[in-house]
């Protein structure tokens, strides 16, 4: 993977293919690899860009200084510049979508569309907010993961049909969460703290000018098919698809289901 400086930190990213670009933003504990049959797929006809969120896969540490979720789409922003591209659309999953709205406030002229899968863009529900600082606290005291907290961590993510039906997912999410060190874990739990602390951008939706899609996963528990028709129905245009029986990593749950919607975003056949 290609790595890009940029304010004394080392950005990791995927660049495969060739024709109009896709920046892909994967969830929080999760990275490039998440999305892996979207990129096999569309790297076949576009430019699929796949940056490591920062404390994340092979990306480099946060520094000291204050950042927020506008911080890291002016970082995204900067690496598509690094690469020569003007224009491009954003695939952003969880905390992929949440920067990815940031993205489009600041440079609509930019963005070409918009597909906001498993994520919502108001602030956190104060309960959320609650159970996920006692893990950030947790993970920082012991500087892991650990296996209880994996365990919970697992129904969070995946669906309980995923969970039933693909051991070889299930295993896959514990073995990354397992695997981030010490020296991670830091950046992984900063990153978390400005995840949940983000802005409400729900009443900012209305300015969203760019064809948008909101993908949901019927058995999303971080963020239910509500919080999808809530988007929705702010967004000037948008256009919903419910995938079944999927969670909240519908890119790796239903791949399938995910790439049929994406050709019909990026206007291909199924």
């Amino acid at each position: 993977m290609p790595i890009f400086e940029i304010g004394g930190r080392r950005m990791h990213y995927l660049d495969e293919g060739r024709g109009e670009a896709i920046l892909f933003g994967h969830s929080y504990l999760w990275d490039h690899r998440m999305w892996e049959a979207q990129v096999a797929e569309f790297s076949k006809t576009h430019r699929c860009i796949v940056p490591d969120l920062w404390g994340h896969g092979k990306s480099g540490p946060l520094g000291e200084e204050s950042y927020d979720l506008g911080c890291l789409a002016e970082d995204y922003r900067v690496l598509m510049e690094h690469l020569g591209i003007d224009e491009f659309s954003i695939v952003g999953l969880s905390v992929g979508g949440m920067w990815g709205v940031e993205l489009v406030l600041r440079y609509p002229m930019r963005i070409r569309a918009l597909v906001l899968m498993n994520t919502f863009i108001g602030a956190e529900p104060g309960h959320l907010k609650t159970l996920y600082f006692k893990m950030l606290d947790t993970m920082a005291g012991l500087d892991t993961i650990p296996t209880a907290m994996i365990d919970q961590l697992v129904p969070i993510f995946l669906g309980s049909v995923t969970i039933a039906g693909n051991p070889k997912l299930v295993d896959a999410l514990r073995a990354g969460l397992a695997a981030f060190t010490a020296e991670q874990i830091p950046t992984v739990v900063a990153m978390g703290r400005i995840i949940f602390s983000r802005e409400d951008r729900l009443g900012q939706a209305g300015s969203l000018m760019v064809p948008t899609w909101v993908i949901a996963g019927e058995r999303d528990k971080p963020h239910p098919v509500s919080d999808a028709r809530k988007m929705v129905a702010a967004i000037q245009g948008a256009q919903l698809e419910i995938i079944a029986e999927a969670g909240h990593i519908t890119a790796r749950e239903q791949p399938e289901s995910v790439n049929i919607i994406l050709r019909r975003v990026f206007g291909r056949s199924t």
